[in-house]
């Protein structure tokens, strides 16, 4: 999610946002192909990316090449629910691998952490929603 905070009003706001999205469109389209660009169910597009830090490169690349590099942050909702592994008390990173995915994709609450903290080092977040389970108290204390 783009975050326009460095916008001078609601309108401009709108604009930059505006702007970051069709530029990411082409992004997208150059480096993924046509297909990539389709539009989910919540209006964000879903190209077949390696990794999450992969993701954030070409949001990066969008915000840059449209011309507002330092007026947009961004924010996400992990949705860590849908990855979490109960039983295990881990996250797998790795969870649309129908195979079960490489042991050092799963990671416990204290890893996540460090992988967020990664993640605010080196991109401009500012918001972060659900990054663990739901019922993952001890994650959240």
């Amino acid at each position: 999610m783009i975050l326009p905070t460095g916008a001078s009003s609601f309108k401009n706001a709108m604009e930059i946002g505006a702007e970051v999205y069709h530029t990411l469109k082409s992004v997208i389209k150059k480096k993924y192909g046509q297909d990539a660009c389709n539009v989910g169910d919540e209006g964000g597009f879903a190209p077949n990316v390696q990794d999450n830090n992969e993701a954030l490169n070409v949001l990066m690349e969008a915000i840059e090449k449209s011309g507002h590099a330092g007026k947009v942050k961004i924010g996400t909702d992990v949705a860590a629910s849908e990855f979490w592994r109960s039983e295990e008390k881990k996250y797998d990173l790795d969870f649309k691998n129908e195979s079960g995915g490489a042991p050092e994709m799963k990671k416990t609450a204290e890893e996540m952490i460090e992988y967020y903290k990664a993640w605010f080092s080196s991109y401009p977040f500012v918001s972060i929603e659900d990054p663990f389970d739901q019922d993952d108290w001890e994650a959240y204390a």
